[in-house]
């Protein structure tokens, strides 16, 4: 085992460090952000759009849009930009934007925009539904016509060439009255038929591709206007030309059933794409839909049902047996086993008693209790997982750079490359050129999918964070997956992360003319103020021991040292070596103790009176039973693993021999835990910091990745990258687990959104046909680029099913 102390660390150089969350005035950021719900976009190209006009604006420092949430977070200059101004720009581009509800939460936000989602759904499915009933009906009408010009001259569609010969004998013997109508009738019936489809399920492609025209943009809805556009106006010169076609000798077939059939099959797409989207926002909606919408509440001995919003703060809230609690609390009486899987992904319900925590949400499994309501709506501890989870699902993973580049420039490449292949088509293709132009022209258009490299990143960090949520881990979107996977060194506070957290007193040792009992009373004194863990131990023993707290004054902690205060007009200080020696106070007389009480793995806190040394306390905080077999799985993944700790060098190897870590950093104060941060970066490792104390929120911030225990201190939540609900150190191997196989596929579902466009497109502008015939039907293209998209989401789902 390797150790070091904090004096024998060297101070690099100051490196940039991520800026540290906190209610604190000096540290709180002086940039704003603003949310925006953000309406219409398709694919790739309209996120993009929209990201570059609103960090045009004035007072915009940057600004992310997600495609897949319909979410745009802008970060701004405070007091600069006018939300109206950033809505008025996105519509200006022909998309809807709209500010989330000032009196809606995140669990109310949460609801109301998976409302919206399935609205926007079933409008989907219908207009799908529709347009393929009208595929179906096109196809029919259009086989006789294809008899009738097959005399002619084939037909270039080599799919319709198929269902012609196919489906020809069996549609004459069942309707041989179709195929005695009049061609020009047929004709003048399926330009009714797609003029109707064009104008009413896939009107959306031209009205948004009109919009994205006036504004100098181009998007998916751009390609498919065009290539069904280009082959309507064909189609309707065959109609009312067709002699000008067999004057060419060519054909005067029209492309009516291919537009319809492109629409139709784009709209299924859609749809389709859409329901795997809403799949991977499951684990968010099960979130939202957790909390009941009333509470059973005791007022003044009477109880009453009451909506939530009417419950308020110190309000008695009674649940029975099997039904959910409505909101946060502290048990008043009963006891029973809640089930709080839904936040720390825990299987096994937690036993609770008076005095203990309970959160909205969960489930009462057995025994009635009644229980005072703390924190209400946003401050709710399910309320902020779902923000949380929301502005994570929201963000952009820095591998998504790549693809915003490229989905910014395709489709004018696109619309190039189909004009490029129309013109060689037309000028090489022999007997029915103009034929074989416009459909591997038109197929370029269709073929092309900016939607899959739009979603292939987003999708996968949605799933990734719910999947996370599911396992009782917080994790803070794209950017901080992406970190994480590249984690190879995991630094581990000690007290409350892999032990316990709970430690206890378990002997007091005076010095001089101080007994113990006096000693517990002025340390419980100063500490009755402290939220150390080590605090509420000192507080536990004296409540044990029937022992009352003095008022105390002037109370100060001081952060990886101890803490302070005024008692009856004595000083009073608790803390370890550090701060004795920072205020020049011999230990000494008690070091035997010491040495005697840390090779148990205890930690020795002094007491000074006055300056002068009083005692000692012995606490105890027994290692978690999964802190060993956790960091076992870390070490076998190839991981470095280091305690870091502001303990005394016995006290903190005596627990890191217990757990098998080898490397061991000790008394360290916080500034000194943020340079052995720096140190370990210097060396070139990427590093995790786990803690769950406000002495560990400066290097949870300065980390590659800062993981909070949830069972610590806010401070350490706020400045970390994510969170641990369960308070387990398995979650840290879960964690880069799931960050790992994230990253995986991701990386596939940018491969195939590249490789697809790469293939599909020569192979539509008829890259195969000199060397095999094949020239790619248009409806086909259609169908391929629908499914291309649904692939991408139908892969990130993957995640959802994955053991971490």
């Amino acid at each position: 085992m390797t150790s070091q102390t904090a004096s024998n660390l060297p101070s690099p150089p100051a490196s940039p460090q991520r800026p540290l969350p906190s209610d604190q005035a000096e540290m709180q950021s002086t940039n704003d952000r603003i949310n925006l719900n953000v309406t219409g976009m398709t694919c790739a190209a309209c996120q993009i759009r929209i990201q570059k006009t609103l960090g045009k604006q004035p007072g915009v420092l940057d600004a992310s849009v997600n495609l897949v949430t319909g979410q745009a977070s802008i970060r701004v200059e405070p007091g600069f930009v006018n939300p109206q101004g950033l809505i008025a720009a996105v519509e200006k581009l022909g998309y809807g934007a709209s500010l989330p509800s000032e009196k809606s939460g995140a669990l109310e936000e949460e609801s109301a925009h998976e409302a919206e989602q399935s609205r926007e759904y079933t409008k989907m499915r219908s207009r799908a539904l529709l347009s393929l009933g009208a595929a179906v009906m096109a196809m029919l009408l259009s086989m006789p016509l294809m008899v009738v010009h097959a005399g002619h001259g084939l037909s270039v569609d080599p799919f319709m060439r198929w269902t012609m010969e196919s489906l020809t004998p069996s549609l004459q013997t069942l309707f041989p009255w179709l195929y005695a109508l009049d061609p020009a009738w047929l004709s003048f019936t399926l330009l009714g038929l797609t003029l109707w489809v064009m104008a009413g399920p896939g009107r959306i492609f031209y009205v948004r591709a009109a919009k994205a025209a006036r504004n100098g943009g181009a998007d998916m809805n751009t390609l498919v206007a065009l290539g069904t556009g280009a082959a309507f106006l064909y189609s309707l010169v065959a109609t009312f030309f067709p002699g000008f076609f067999l004057s060419q000798g060519v054909s005067p077939d029209v492309y009516y059933e291919a537009v319809v059939f492109i629409i139709a099959l784009i709209l299924l797409g859609n749809t389709l794409e859409s329901r795997a989207r809403r799949r991977t926002a499951v684990a968010l909606r099960a979130l939202a839909g957790l909390q009941p919408r009333t509470a059973r509440v005791v007022r003044n001995g009477i109880e009453m049902e009451l909506a939530l919003e009417e419950v308020m703060e110190a309000d008695e809230v009674r649940v029975r047996p099997g039904e959910r609690l409505p909101v946060d609390g502290v048990i008043l009486e009963g006891r029973s086993e809640i089930d709080e899987s839904m936040l720390t992904g825990e299987s096994m319900p937690v036993g609770k008693g008076p005095g203990d925590k309970v959160f909205g949400g969960g489930i009462n499994r057995n025994g009635s209790i009644k229980y005072r309501a703390t924190d209400l709506g946003e401050k709710s501890v399910l309320s902020r997982i779902v923000g949380l989870m929301r502005e994570a699902q929201g963000s952009r993973a820095p591998i998504q750079h790549l693809a915003d580049k490229i989905s910014g420039i395709f489709v004018p490449v696109v619309v190039v490359v189909s004009a490029a292949t129309f013109i060689l088509w037309f000028v090489l293709g022999g007997e029915g050129a103009v034929v074989r132009a416009l459909a591997a022209a038109v197929s370029v258009l269709i073929i092309a999918c900016p939607c899959a490299m739009g979603l292939a990143v987003p999708t996968a960090v949605l799933v990734s964070t719910g999947r996370g949520a599911s396992a009782g881990i917080l994790i803070k979107g794209g950017d901080a997956l992406q970190r994480a996977s590249a984690v190879d060194t995991v630094v581990l506070d000690k007290t409350g992360t892999v032990t316990e957290g709970r430690p206890s007193v378990v002997e007091m040792v005076g010095y001089g003319n101080w007994h113990s009992e006096e000693l517990l009373k002025l340390a419980a004194s100063v500490e009755f103020f402290s939220e150390h863990p080590l605090g509420s131990a000192v507080m536990a023993r004296a409540k044990l021991a029937g022992v009352t707290p003095e008022p105390a004054e002037s109370f100060q902690a001081l952060p990886g040292m101890g803490a302070m205060a005024v008692v009856g007009a004595r000083a009073v200080a608790l803390g370890n070596a550090l701060m004795m020696q920072e205020f020049s106070i011999d230990v000494t007389p008690l070091q035997k103790k010491v040495a005697q009480f840390s090779e148990q793995g205890m930690t020795p806190v002094y007491v000074a009176v006055d300056g002068e040394l009083a005692g000692l306390l012995a606490i105890a905080d027994p290692v978690r039973l999964t802190s060993a077999p956790a960091i076992a799985d870390l070490q076998g993944m190839g991981i470095r693993v280091i305690l870091l700790s502001g303990d005394q060098k016995r006290t903190a190897e005596a627990v890191a021999r217990k757990v098998g870590i080898e490397e061991v950093v000790s008394e360290v104060t916080p500034e000194g835990k943020v340079r052995e941060i720096e140190r370990l970066q210097l060396q070139g490792s990427k590093v995790a910091m786990v803690g769950d104390g406000i002495n560990d929120a400066p290097a949870l911030a300065k980390a590659d990745v800062g993981v909070a225990m949830g069972t610590g201190a806010d401070i350490a939540m706020e400045a970390g990258d994510a969170t641990l609900m369960r308070g387990d150190l398995s979650g840290v191997v879960s964690l880069l687990n799931l960050s790992r196989k994230t990253l995986h596929i991701i990386r596939q579902n940018l491969f195939w959104a590249f490789v697809y466009n790469a293939v599909g497109i020569p192979i539509a502008a008829g890259l195969l046909y000199p060397a095999f015939g094949l020239l790619l039907s248009p409806v086909i293209a259609s169908a391929a680029m629908a499914l291309s998209s649904v692939s991408v989401v139908s892969n990130s789902l993957r995640l959802k099913g994955i053991r971490i």
